[in-house]
């Protein structure tokens, strides 16, 4: 069954004025988000992921951000245009967000039931009798035990684990038809991410939520996403299904990432890293900004950027060696030996 866009982000152009200059932080950022699904975007620190998605929910600083170029449509409401009023009453009820960090983004002065009750008095008109009803029922259902009792408790009284789980019990609480995960399983140890992961799989599934996932952990993405926005110096440089991404990667970044993941049989193998950095999106390079990092670059990487090549209806990549023109690159070797261990993952993610 065809699955119709729940959201649209169009030509997305952001940059934050610092005391060095200007910061091109997201650079015609396009990506739909569809009823139902899970769509990842990954990448390096700095690559404008966070960046897009605050955008979505008004949440950066007005002071020194500029949105020059773009439009964020929820339905057919232009969300960059939308009054911090009305933003108000769809951020939490309609649009809702799970930080990283949820130590920093509990209130410490509030019990942790107060925080989870107050979007259902705020959103749903609750009274506070309900509201706490419903929020010990939340609580039971991300896996929170004794709930009655630390319906009073407060945010260090919980660990880390069960900190996360009150966010996502904020999160849903009002049952958003969106949900953005910004990184929610990076302050957690591996056991704890995955009891959060299959957690979100499970709540996605109940409440029928369209999810944006966050992350650089591709084995997080390989798990839980639909499809997958690989995001590079504030653009995405490939989108497509996961399997494609995993399987039938084109951008020679995606190949980075993708050879870059640890394994369990590389005893005799060094980690591979990507040679280089990010580019200091206070001057853009021209042309490709991965180029200086690409062995493949081909000189045009260094004199025009790369326009999006379409690979299938559903998968793009900016990069020239999908030109008609440009030579044939075989896959490298150490994104073949890694596929042994995404077909294991991608073949359990149903389960």
């Amino acid at each position: 069954m065809e699955r119709k866009s729940i959201l649209s982000v169009k030509d997305l152009t952001i940059s934050f004025n610092t005391f060095e200059g200007e910061v091109n932080a997201v650079r015609g950022v396009t990506f739909d988000l569809e009823e139902g699904e899970t769509l990842a975007l990954v990448g390096e620190s700095g690559s404008g992921k966070s960046v897009s998605t605050k955008a979505i929910t008004q949440l950066l600083p007005k002071r020194n951000t500029t949105i020059s170029k773009g439009e964020i449509w929820y339905h057919d409401q232009d969300l960059l245009k939308t009054s911090s009023k009305d933003m108000k009453k769809i951020r939490g009820k309609d649009i809702a967000m799970i930080f990283q960090d949820p130590m920093t983004s509990l209130n410490p002065t509030l019990t942790v039931g107060r925080q989870i009750a107050e979007p259902l008095i705020e959103h749903q008109a609750m009274s506070k009798q309900a509201a706490k009803t419903e929020a010990i029922s939340l609580m039971k259902k991300v896996g929170i035990i004794g709930a009655e009792q630390r319906f009073q408790q407060y945010p260090h009284q919980f660990s880390g684990g069960m900190r996360q789980r009150v966010m996502i019990a904020i999160a849903l609480a009002c049952h958003p038809k969106i949900l953005i995960a910004d990184e929610p399983t990076t302050a957690l140890d591996v056991t704890i991410q995955a009891q959060i992961i299959d957690l979100l799989k499970e709540l996605q599934a109940e409440f029928d939520t369209s999810t944006i996932f966050i992350t650089h952990d591709l084995g997080v993405v390989a798990n839980i996403a639909d499809r997958v926005a690989v995001m590079y110096a504030g653009r995405i440089v490939e989108i497509g299904t996961v399997d494609e991404i995993f399987y039938n990667p084109k951008h020679p970044y995606t190949w980075g990432l993708l050879a870059s993941m640890p394994t369990m049989k590389m005893e005799r193998e060094d980690l591979y890293t990507i040679p280089g950095s990010p580019p200091n999106l206070l001057n853009v390079p021209t042309g490709d900004p991965f180029a200086s990092r690409n062995m493949y670059a081909l000189e045009i990487d260094f004199q025009e950027e790369p326009q999006m090549f379409k690979v299938s209806d559903t998968h793009y990549a900016a990069t020239w060696l999908l030109h008609p023109n440009a030579p044939e690159i075989e896959v490298p070797d150490e994104i073949k030996r890694r596929n042994e261990r995404f077909a294991t993952i991608l073949a359990t993610k149903g389960e």
